[in-house]
């Protein structure tokens, strides 16, 4: 599978990097592009370093997940082929997606190639998660949830869970890393499957 991993300024960094290490261990294509912000939240939640220099943070998370560097695309590069219909790419993933990103999205509009990626996914018919970070959520935003769901996304809020007991960040991680992978119909080994066990005492049989 071809997946465009779309990362905006969003708070869960950590997230995108989880996501693309998984999909480049699963076999898959992946291409990358950052939005300028996007980059600057991965220097200081990944590298704890606000002002590293773009650059730096694109290589360092090239080296990190196993991309490959001809696969990663400028915010403004609308020669890419995930900026176009024609190119035969199965999915992207905005992850995390700011607010913003969400915004532009769901009216149908582009500034970057990420924005410009979800709206060709969602013409075309092709897989588009969403992993929206914010909170609280206001109606606006809420609106725009729904009229991307209503559209045809699929909206993965950033929300870890506890029932699986993480013992670690990267278990929480491992967890939202899973639930895209299983949006996207894709093998992973982030996240098992929950297969409770029946108690005695509600057992009626």
């Amino acid at each position: 599978m071809e997946v465009f991993l779309g990362i905006a300024g969003a708070s869960g960094a950590p997230y995108a990097l989880g996501l693309a290490r998984q999909l480049v261990a699963g076999g898959h294509t992946v291409g990358v592009s950052f939005t300028e912000s996007g980059a600057t939240v991965c220097g200081h939640e990944l590298y704890g370093d606000l002002a590293m220099p773009r650059d730096e943070v694109i290589d360092r998370f090239i080296a990190d997940a196993g991309l490959d560097p001809a696969n990663v695309w400028a915010p403004k590069d609308y020669a890419s082929p995930y900026a176009s219909g024609s190119a035969r790419w199965d999915a992207a993933v905005v992850v995390p997606c700011s607010m913003s990103t969400l915004a532009t999205i769901a009216q149908g509009a582009e500034q970057n190639l990420v924005q410009r990626a979800a709206n060709v996914a969602l013409k075309e018919g092709r897989r588009l998660v969403i992993v929206p970070r914010e909170t609280p959520l206001s109606l606006i935003q809420l609106e725009n949830l729904t009229r991307l769901k209503r559209a045809g996304a699929e909206i993965l809020p950033a929300m870890p869970a506890f029932y699986q007991l993480p013992s670690t960040l990267d278990d929480m991680v491992d967890f939202v890393v899973g639930k895209a992978c299983n949006l996207l119909g894709i093998e992973q080994s982030s996240l098992a499957e929950w297969r409770g066990q029946r108690s005695a005492l509600t057992d009626t049989r």
